[in-house]
């Protein structure tokens, strides 16, 4: 059984927008990752074990707000206190969480089908960006990431480069073709390629 994602239907390919005699590029793109596994891990009130010593494929868990851990296959999202996101393309990754966060110290719960993300890359993906979401972009660089909203709907964002500015931006699944017609549309004056 193969998992269908939760833009197939509508996501298209193609230019779109503001394209005409502009390189393509120049313009934004915009894509839907799929095949991510996403985990939240809560760490208990009571857990006496220090979130310091702990390493998921290889990486530590970061302990400060805004704060993203990353290699090539995993980014791990400080979302809260003591609340971490880790989306991986590393299909063993579940496997060092588990062991290295045993159920008697914290929640490791399975989000992935719940989520759709979108990314956006561009030189201008900020600005698409600042038209529906409240967050200071000047400010927010790469490895940074902050839970929000776009337009009313709740996301959690995450820059993944700066050099071409690139956005992982994740919402609840429910709201993924809402949110896409947003970020489409929001990206229309400028061009875009959907990938």
């Amino acid at each position: 059984m193969t998992a269908i994602s939760p833009l197939q239907s509508i996501h298209k390919k193609g230019l779109f927008g503001d394209h005409h005699k502009k390189n393509e590029g120049d313009l934004l793109s915009i894509s839907e990752i799929t095949n991510l596994s996403i985990f939240q891990i809560v760490r208990y009130k009571n857990s006496k074990i220090q979130t310091d010593t702990i390493k998921i494929d290889g990486l530590e868990i970061p302990l400060e707000s805004l704060k993203v851990s990353s290699n090539k296959n995993t980014r791990i999202l400080w979302s809260a206190p003591n609340t971490w996101l880790v989306l991986t393309k590393n299909e063993n990754c579940i496997k060092d969480i588990d062991k290295n966060c045993k159920s008697e110290n914290f929640s490791v719960t399975d989000v992935s089908h719940s989520r759709a993300v979108i990314q956006i890359k561009g030189t201008k993906a900020e600005e698409v960006m600042k038209k529906g979401c409240p967050i200071n972009f000047n400010e927010f660089k790469r490895d940074n990431c902050a839970g929000s909203v776009f337009h009313g709907i709740n996301v959690i964002i995450d820059c993944v480069a700066d050099d071409v500015k690139t956005f992982n931006i994740l919402t609840l699944r429910s709201f993924g073709e809402s949110f896409y017609h947003h970020i489409t549309d929001a990206s229309l004056e400028l061009g875009y390629v959907g990938i």
